[in-house]
């Protein structure tokens, strides 16, 4: 499954919170947190885990940081080849909490089997409830930070949008969460983890579990057609033949499309 939603959601104290439920229950479980890569220097902190330090020497959850990579949809094609890999070593849930993502940044569905959206009170009205791409992919949507005034306004304003753009034979529930309190009974902690579950047994009985992963790795497939193209591009775009071919451009003898056409075709 994976968890998304704006920064300051709260989706990594939630996240751990879940964990914790997991591990209550004997679950085993392993979570990729994915973290910004900086668009300057490349580098990431990797610090999500650090809010987990209280798993990190349970034998029942792997924890493993990685960096976005400059991929815009909050997650990295790198994401998914792990979360393969962890499947086939025997981890039956892995659970990857995305960046912080917008509205339109929405790569966790292509990745995961059910996608749990964190909003907050007070992140919108119901014109952005509407707008934002980002709920469309939500599977279930919790109100974090319920505690806090403008929750009940929140949940409102979902529950009118799922009104008016959401057919189908699963209706994305709305929850509330107080991630900081997983062990008090009006946490909400519990029934989203209860929710998740529900959501898979949906999948799995009606077929569309298959069907969706499916649709992952062929979507898969063609971004890897896509990564392998860019850096085939890198490369047409250093050395001799590029800068032979720059100079044509810059003395006019050779517009921009027919040189990179050039390049491309090897002449």
């Amino acid at each position: 499954m994976g968890i998304t939603g704006a920064p300051g959601a709260g989706k990594s104290t939630l996240n751990n919170a879940l964990v914790s439920q997991l591990r209550a229950a004997q679950r085993r479980v392993a979570v990729l947190a994915i973290d910004p890569s900086s668009p300057f220097t490349g580098g990431a902190i990797l610090g999500d885990r650090v809010r987990m330090g209280e798993h990190s020497l349970d034998d029942g959850v792997f924890i493993r940081s990685m960096a976005t990579r400059g991929h815009l949809g909050g997650l990295s094609l790198a994401a998914r080849e792990a979360t393969r890999l962890l499947d086939a070593v025997g981890w039956p849930l892995v659970v990857i909490e995305t960046v912080g993502v917008g509205q339109v940044e929405v790569a966790v569905v292509e990745a995961t089997d059910t996608t749990v959206v964190v909003v907050n009170p007070g992140w919108g009205d119901a014109i952005q409830a509407n707008k934002a791409g980002l709920l469309e992919i939500a599977d279930i949507f919790v109100v974090n930070k319920a505690d806090r005034d403008g929750a009940d306004d929140a949940a409102r304003d979902l529950e009118n949008m799922l009104d008016l753009s959401h057919p189908g034979d699963w209706r994305p529930p709305v929850l509330r969460t107080v991630a900081t309190e997983p062990d008090a009974p009006a946490s909400g902690v519990a029934e989203l983890l209860d929710t998740i579950d529900a959501h898979h047994q949906f999948l799995s009985s009606s077929g569309r579990l298959q069907q969706r992963r499916d649709e992952r790795m062929a979507d898969e497939l063609r971004e890897i057609i896509a990564r392998s193209l860019e850096q085939r591009a890198r490369a047409l775009s250093d050395g001799d033949a590029f800068s032979d071919a720059y100079e044509l451009v810059r003395s006019r003898e050779l517009d921009p499309w027919t040189a990179a056409n050039r390049l491309i075709e090897g002449v």
